[in-house]
């Protein structure tokens, strides 16, 4: 996929923690994190920059999400730490939940394409691929991009009705 397609599937698989925080705290801060989930999208990518790593190697692996997970875990205890140890737990817990989780929508989408991902290498070499469509279809990007903006605002949009 490319970056449109990449945006879309981190946006439905941010649109149920969405839905929640909406609910929980307020649509701007669920619109926010959105946001931010939508911009480190692209992060697996970044290995197409770095010499001698390979294109849907390492940083499109379960290891690199735990890896991306426990950086912004780490990074949000940090922060919630000034307040008090649970607060450092809840932050640092939700701030893994998305480091990973923006990593994993990354490799669902590559999983649509014929190329797919090896999530588990180089542990196990196996190969998953729905082979749905081309990385480069502007249909399937455009779709997926579309579809991920229609599914976050609706889920963030019932999230913040929701009487509490």
């Amino acid at each position: 996929m490319h970056r449109k397609g990449h945006v879309g599937a981190s946006l439905v698989v941010y649109a149920p923690f969405g839905f929640a925080l909406a609910a929980l705290a307020s649509i701007e801060a669920a619109a926010v994190v959105a946001a931010a989930v939508a911009s480190t999208a692209m992060v697996p990518d970044l290995d197409m920059k770095v010499p001698f790593v390979n294109h849907r190697g390492i940083t499109h692996t379960v290891w690199f999400a735990l890896a991306v997970g426990v950086a912004f875990g780490a990074a949000g205890a940090m922060l919630g730490l000034r307040e008090s140890a649970l607060a450092a737990a809840l932050v640092g817990g939700l701030a893994f939940l998305f480091g990973a989780l923006t990593i994993v929508s990354h490799l669902l989408a590559d999983a649509l394409t014929p190329m797919g991902i090896e999530p588990f290498a180089p542990v196990r070499d196996d190969h998953y691929t729905l082979d749905l469509f081309r990385a480069a279809n502007p249909v399937a990007n455009y779709g997926l991009l579309a579809l991920g903006g229609v599914v976050v605002a609706g889920a963030l949009v019932a999230g913040a009705a929701l009487p509490v």
